[in-house]
């Protein structure tokens, strides 16, 4: 295994750790390009009266670059809520189901 999928594993692992399913994860919308084309997103999740950031770990998971900048994932697209495309990927890669887990824009 090379560095990135061992990366990859142990972030998946890690998530595994702090989301079951029917959990929230709280998006909160960083920077948007001037096109409008393409988003930096933070994700966080409560866990045990904490709030925990899972954005490094995301990008890992889902191979989403990650902006150092804004802390979070840099993702492109428009015309969609993409905050839910992240946490739907993001459920199928944990639970294969994508509507395990839930997103919600702070």
């Amino acid at each position: 295994m090379n560095k990135k999928q061992i990366e990859k594993q142990e972030s998946i692992e890690a998530l595994k750790s702090y989301l079951k399913k029917g959990m929230t994860l709280q998006a909160i919308i960083r920077q948007v390009s001037n096109s409008g084309m393409s988003r930096s997103i933070s994700f966080k999740v409560i866990y045990k009266k904490e709030l925990i950031d899972l954005s490094w770990w995301i990008s890992k998971a889902l191979e989403y670059p990650f902006n150092d900048k804004h802390h979070a994932i840099k993702i492109w697209g428009c015309g969609m809520d993409m905050s839910f495309h992240v946490v739907h990927n993001l459920s199928h890669v944990l639970f294969d189901n994508g509507y395990k887990l839930k997103s919600e824009i702070i």
